[in-house]
């Protein structure tokens, strides 16, 4: 999400863990039942939106109270990170992005996707300053490129699979690339100069440029992706716990009919959580296996 939760918290993390211990015991009958089992662990990855302390906090008051679970919100830094967590189990769930659950789809199920604008869909976003011309990838051949994340559908996959498509490969096209690990780093990179173009996740791009114009002032987006599905919430094909996972899944499908969710979800700018087709997926995975194809 960057945009999405970053190292930077990581710091905070205790204090966040001893938020959740004063809420559990403000909640008591639910929580303390439950606590025997341990804790419910819900992984963000930099997929989402922000770093917005409020947030966190929100959301995990929301979450407890809605599941009767304590609640432990782990980020890291990485799509990876999260991943390697959720798929050895480490983790009921987590938010992570469309390219990591295609590919380790045998060893996830799909919990909620999210809705924005009422559907279950994103777009990713190629963005140059705002006062360059072109219209399109082959516009950016020599640029210095800005991508999220190795493991992003947006931030990596989408650009290098139109790349494959042409028989083009990153290192050759691009004069240079880096990854930023953020949504937001990589429209700060563009907007500052210290590259000349970026791969971005559209949903958070809309949100930046709504909450944030300053920071995407500078920047526009040359070429828009088709409809991909949205990052989703997946957990262990065979979950840590069984009951745990149906209250997480029940909480996030219910949000948006309890005045605290909806106020979570005011400030993600999403309208709620849906139970989706996998299928929804196929066009990432899709792409997935044309940049495997390409070697």
């Amino acid at each position: 999400m960057g945009v999405g939760l970053n190292h930077r918290l990581d710091r905070r993390e205790l204090l966040r863990a001893t938020a959740s211990a004063v809420l559990a015991s403000a909640f008591g009958g639910a929580a303390t039942r439950t606590a025997a089992n341990g804790p419910l662990r819900f992984g963000l990855t930099p997929v989402f939106l922000t770093n917005d302390l409020e947030l966190l906090g929100r959301l995990q008051s929301y979450l407890l109270r809605a599941t009767g679970y304590p609640v432990s919100l782990v980020t890291r830094r990485t799509y990876q990170e999260i991943t390697a967590l959720l798929t050895s189990g480490q983790l009921d769930a987590a938010w992570i992005c469309g390219f990591p659950y295609v590919a380790h789809r045998a060893e996830l199920q799909l919990v909620a996707v999210p809705l924005w604008h009422h559907k279950p869909l994103y777009q990713s976003y190629l963005i140059v300053d705002r006062d360059r011309k072109g219209s399109g990838i082959l516009d950016l051949r020599g640029d210095i490129h800005a991508f999220s994340d190795p493991d992003s559908n947006s931030g990596f996959l989408v650009t290098r699979a139109a790349l494959a498509e042409r028989h083009l490969r990153p290192e050759t096209f691009f004069a240079k690339t880096f990854f930023t690990y953020g949504h937001r780093n990589v429209i700060r990179a563009v907007a500052s100069g210290l590259a000349g173009s970026g791969s971005v996740d559209g949903y958070v791009y809309e949100v930046v440029a709504e909450l944030e114009p300053k920071v995407t002032a500078g920047t526009r987006i040359l070429k828009a992706s088709e409809w991909l599905g949205f990052p989703p919430i997946a957990a262990p094909r065979v979950p840590v716990d069984q009951m745990r996972l149906e209250a997480l899944t029940k909480a996030l499908w219910e949000m948006h009919k309890d005045d605290e969710g909806r106020a979570v979800l005011r400030m993600l700018r999403l309208d709620g959580f849906g139970a989706e087709d996998p299928a929804s997926f196929d066009a990432i995975a899709s792409k997935a296996a044309l940049v495997t194809a390409a070697g």
